[in-house]
Order: structure tokens, then C-alpha cells, then sequence
């Protein structure tokens, strides 16, 4: 997965292991003792590795991994590439704020266009709503980009942890 052609913020991936569930989940447990680059926590089959905080900027990723047993030698691992989730929590309320406004300021301009009074005042300010839906898109974008290194290095983090050649060479991870 190439994270330049991507349209989404949020990259996901979806890899098959070559190990029991179990095992890759207490491989990430171990991983907490033995390392000091990345904070790992584990609640039941979801792993969440973050960058610490001394190292964190406003945009710094977390890797979100759900790892799942297909039988006994072999397991699908998830994984979501995204924000702290109090960034993602605040990106969504600002597109909710700006759906929100834009649908009440279209109620009001047809409200004003069907009593032939002016509404020229509410398409501006609906213009400035889809203004707005850029650029917390483009802002959203530029976090993206600017979290990429730190992306890389919880992909490496992830394929050293689990040995994943085989994701080192499709590049499935980033």
C-alpha cells in the first residue's frame, strides 16, 4: 500500500501471519519489555503501539492492530494506521459542525428563496461551509504527510516484532 496515492487519512492493511494468534499477541507483550522506542498496549486481540510522548508532535500516528486466529498455525493481522484518538475525535466534531451549519444555512437560503427575499448571504456562508470541508480535509492531509516517518517506523517496529519478510517484500504494510 502506497501512502502518497492514497485518498484515505486513515491507511489500513490487512496481512496473513504465519503464527497462532496467541503467540503474535504475547510476541507484542514481550515487546514491551525489551524496547523503549514505542509504547505498546494490548486489550484482548487488539494491539495499540504509539510513539512516546516526549517524541509526539499534534500529529503523531498511533498503529492500531487486531489480530485474529484462522486456525492454529495462522492468523489474520489487521491494522489502522491513524491519529491519537483525541485528534480524530476533534477532526470528526469540526466535519460534523461544518455538515451541520451547511445543511441549516441551505434550510434557511430555500426558506428565504421561497419567500422571494434574499439569500445571497446564506449560499455565501454555504460556500464558506464546502471552504471549510477542504481545507480540514487538506489539514488532514498535511498531518498525514507530516506523521509519514513516524508511520514508517511503526511499520518497521510492527515487521521486526513479527519477522514479516513476506510484508517486507509485497509491501503490504506501507
Amino acid at each position: 500500500m502506497s501512502l502518497e496515492n492514497e485518498i484515505l487519512l486513515r491507511p489500513r492493511f490487512k496481512i496473513e501471519i504465519d503464527q497462532n494468534n496467541e503467540n503474535a499477541l504475547k510476541t507484542f507483550e514481550n515487546s514491551k519489555e525489551t524496547q523503549k522506542n514505542f509504547i505498546v498496549s494490548r486489550i484482548d486481540n487488539h494491539v495499540f503501539i504509539r510513539i512516546p510522548k516526549e517524541k509526539q508532535h499534534f500529529w503523531s500516528p498511533q498503529l492500531h492492530l487486531e489480530i485474529d486466529e484462522i486456525n492454529a498455525t495462522k492468523s489474520e493481522l489487521k491494522g489502522l494506521f491513524g491519529p491519537k484518538p483525541s485528534v480524530w475525535t476533534m477532526f470528526i466534531f469540526f466535519h460534523f459542525v461544518v455538515i451541520i451549519l451547511f445543511i441549516g444555512f441551505g434550510s434557511w437560503a430555500y426558506s428565504n428563496w421561497s419567500l422571494n427575499t434574499s439569500f445571497g448571504i446564506q449560499i455565501g456562508l454555504m460556500a464558506l461551509m464546502v471552504i471549510l470541508w477542504f481545507a480540514l480535509y487538506f489539514s488532514g492531509r498535511m498531518g498525514k504527510t507530516k506523521g509519514k516517518e513516524e508511520i514508517k517506523q511503526l511499520c518497521a517496529f510492527l515487521e521486526n516484532t513479527l519477522d514479516l519478510k513476506e510484508a517486507k517484500e509485497k509491501e503490504d504494510c506501507i
